[in-house]
């Protein structure tokens, strides 16, 4: 018995010999089959010979990943993402430290009375994880008489009949503390009034997202299966096709639990971008096993010849998409490097999933794929497309070259949104429209916190009547501000001045009459700050809330763009100069994405359309790494079609070659985008969503009528003259190279025969005791005269 026999055969032996370790001597036997490499034997021989054991592979890692997807934990704060350098990310920790970081609400009540209001205030105070409710009553004795009350110096809470408040609460927006806070107060508020701010949000936020995101995958599995329909001959390829990806999605979905929290754009658009850049790899296979298949080569060789003449063209697409998302971690700004790894990682998962998996499944549907057959729905003659594209090729590159430097200098002249404005209350949504009646009745309401050292009373005094006197700010309110003349803090309790003083610092509530992303919020921003540091000017302060924390990222995801997107281009460029051994092709390769890129992101600023930065930077890896397999697809088109004709023959049969596998993709892509931004209420998702879906319109126009007049201009540096002998050499060898299964030693095949028999026991002994229930039930016969033909078979069943 050689060595790999005995690797073989040995985990048998335990099988028969430990039955106590049964299922681990099991798992080694298979282990050992899946991994254990004959001589001969290459990776493809194993992945067909082993597609049973694959298959069980995959379904563990399924279950396994089912049961994690609920453990990932989803995040919807842009501050989280923050440089522990920044200044907001400082104070940050030590608000988290010394008083915990608050969640922010606001309500508004309708057809109300003074004392009716302060009764809803006081309810609302009591509600478990609520710090502080801010309103009218803080400075006005509203149980006095009415003569008595001012109501122009209340305005800011009470007129015409309603009531408006703000709620402070002890946790953070995203805490569950909060979001049991929000629930009831909305149950306490009714229907007399509104309830918004970024708690209230950030409690919708899931839900809403989780079931939008879930309609759109419902959608776009149907429309890609009629896309995919038209564009195959078979009803049950596109069930394939969506089965290998889904299985792909579900573990990419299960495995994010290695980074315990993702981002809440990785998790509304990783699993739709994963389905429609990732339906290419199985299409390529499953055409060239159907070639080979046409062209006489049994199934197992057709999957063998497929896996080695389509690995090249996968792999180069795969690696090319790996890339541009993962350029997004070198991004300052932590929400980059999030999606990078989501996405790259999917990507990559998908790959492993075709490759592995994919094989065992064509080869197990074959016949369901045949007896599915049905007419081409779309014509296969592109010639007459191809011949208009060449036509009008001059025209198409002239009106590009006029179009690209003013669209190239307008992508960063748009109005941009930074931070967490454009996550929480988007247009549409109930809690904008909530925002925006408040802010009709009462004007905006943007809360600040400045934390400040506890050094005196006065000074902090001081700064307060200062800030309380700015014309934009509401109020600002200390302790020191609200401490009666003469009584020492030491006399209050803990409970009241550890709202406002902790050991080491004291804050400072400010409310600013302002959006909480604007130029004016930045503005008031900076005088607040100015202010501050004219009565700290030698000691660390902080501003802390949604427009310093904005401000940061601004500052940061700035100079994220362009390292982004060197680095993708980088990146790609050498996946494609290493996949074609060429230096200039990534060149002309990367001519129309780019323009695609420049002209996506340019409009924008031509529509006067506000745009989320973050959404900015990202859509330039992700247009730039899903649609580059445009391009490749349609050079080595033209590369094929040069070795047999000219230039123009050559730039033709690209585009009638090239024409429906590319629109195909680029339908799928955008089917998915769009889908994402009619069917998300969330700005950063539904923007997001039309960014990708328009990038993967322009680079599909582009690349079929741009990329043949940029390939036919540089044609002589681009051509090799043994281009096509080296490509049908290769060709020649895959098909020569026949599938080796392994051979069987002859203590293998002796182990097989005794299982062989041992099943035909089983199933003797299965048919006599179904004989014998069929005699109990059915009896012909007295119970003690036994059947001939049953003695019969129990005597066979004894001798054997």
């Amino acid at each position: 018995m050689n060595r790999f026999d005995y690797c073989v055969c040995y985990p048998y032996v335990l099988y028969y010999n430990m039955k106590r370790n049964r299922t681990q001597c099991l798992f080694s036997r298979k282990m050992v089959f899946f991994f254990v490499k004959r001589k001969g034997h290459s990776p493809v021989d194993l992945i067909i010979h082993s597609r049973r054991l694959i298959e069980k592979v995959f379904t563990v890692l399924i279950i396994f990943s089912l049961i994690c997807i609920p453990m990932v934990g989803v995040n919807y704060d842009l501050t989280k993402y923050l440089p522990d350098s920044s200044p907001s990310a400082q104070a940050l920790d030590i608000m988290e430290d010394e008083f915990t970081y608050p969640g922010m609400g606001r309500v508004m009540l309708e057809d109300v009375t003074l004392y009716e209001a302060k009764n809803v205030k006081d309810r609302i105070a009591d509600v478990e994880g609520v710090d502080m409710v801010m309103w009218c009553d803080l400075e006005t004795n509203i149980y006095g008489s009415s003569a008595f009350i001012d109501y122009t110096d209340i305005e800011d809470y009470y007129k015409d009949g309603k009531a408006y408040m703000d709620v402070i609460f002890l946790e953070k927006d995203s805490s569950s503390r909060t979001h049991k806070a929000v629930r009831e107060i909305e149950q306490i508020v009714g229907d007399r009034g509104l309830v918004a701010g970024s708690a209230v949000s950030d409690t919708n936020l899931g839900p809403t997202i989780n079931a939008e995101v879930a309609r759109v995958m419902v959608l776009a599995v149907i429309i890609i299966y009629l896309i995919l329909t038209l564009t195959t001959t078979s009803w049950f390829e596109p069930v394939l096709f969506l089965s290998v990806l889904g299985i792909a999605i579900i573990i990419n979905m299960g495995s994010n639990i290695i980074f315990g929290e993702i981002s809440f754009l990785s998790n509304a658009v990783g699993a739709v971008l994963q389905l429609a850049c990732s339906m290419d790899y199985s299409i390529f296979l499953l055409h060239a096993f159907t070639e080979e298949r046409a062209n006489g080569a049994e199934p197992e060789q057709a999957m063998a010849n497929a896996l080695r003449s389509a690995v090249s063209s996968i792999g180069a697409s795969g690696a090319t998409t790996i890339v541009g998302f993962a350029a997004m971690v070198l991004m300052n700004f932590g929400i980059g490097p999030d999606m990078g790894l989501v996405l790259a990682k999917g990507i990559a998962l998908s790959l492993v999933t075709v490759l592995l998996l994919m094989p065992a499944l064509i080869l197990r549907s074959q016949n369901i794929v045949a007896k599915t057959q049905h007419r081409p729905f779309v014509p296969k003659q592109w010639r007459g497309f191809g011949e208009f594209v060449y036509k009008v090729r001059k025209p198409i590159l002239i009106v590009v070259m006029v179009l690209i430097v003013p669209c190239y200098v307008a992508q960063g002249m748009a109005d941009f949104t930074y931070g967490n404005e454009a996550v929480a209350n988007s247009p549409g949504t109930p809690v904008y429209e909530a925002e925006q009646r408040m802010n009709a009745e009462f004007g905006q309401s943007n809360m600040m916190l400045a934390l400040i050292p506890l050094d005196s009373n006065v000074t902090e005094k001081a700064m307060s009547e200062e800030l309380d006197s700015l014309p934009y700010v509401k109020y600002s309110l200390g302790l020191a501000s609200v401490l009666p003349s003469g009584i020492p803090e030491d006399f209050l309790p803990e409970s009241i001045t550890g709202i406002l003083h902790s050991e080491h610092w004291a804050r400072v509530i400010i409310n600013v009459r302002s959006a909480g992303e604007s130029d004016a919020a930045f503005r008031y921003a900076d005088e607040i700050r100015a202010v501050i540091d004219r009565y700290y000017p030698d000691e660390q302060t902080y501003l802390v809330g949604v427009t310093p924390s904005t401000q940061d990222i601004k500052e940061i995801i700035v100079p994220d763009n362009n390292r982004v997107n060197i680095v993708s281009l980088l990146g790609v460029a050498l996946v494609v100069a290493i996949t074609y051994k060429a230096l200039l092709l990534p060149l002309v390769v990367l001519i129309p994405i780019e323009c695609a890129i420049y002209i996506n992101t340019a409009l924008p600023y031509i529509y006067g359309q506000r745009t989320m930065y973050l959404g900015f930077i990202i859509v330039g890896c992700i247009q730039l790494g899903a649609t580059i397999d445009y391009s490749i697809l349609l050079t080595g088109n033209y590369l094929d079609a040069r070795s047999q004709g000219d230039k123009r023959e050559a730039a033709i049969r690209a585009v009638t070659v090239s024409a429906e596998s590319i629109l195909t993709s680029g339908l799928i892509i955008m089917t998915v985008a769009y889908g994402l931004f009619f069917l998300t209420s969330v700005e950063a998702v539904s923007g997001l969503g039309q960014l990708i879906g328009r990038g993967a319109l322009i680079s599909m126009i582009l690349v079929l009528f741009l990329l043949p007049m940029c390939l036919m201009l540089f044609d002589r540096w681009i051509i090799k003259p043994d281009y096509a002998q080296k490509k049908h050499a290769r060709m020649n060898r895959i098909r020569d190279k026949k599938l080796t299964l392994p051979t069987l030693s002859a203590l293998h095949e002796q182990r097989l025969r005794l299982q062989e028999q041992i099943r035909e026991n089983r199933r003797a002994r299965h048919k006599a005791i179904r004989n014998r229930l069929m005699r109990l039930l059915h009896p012909q016969k007295p119970a003690d005269t036994p059947d001939k033909a049953d003695r019969e078979e129990e005597n066979n069943h004894v001798r054997k």
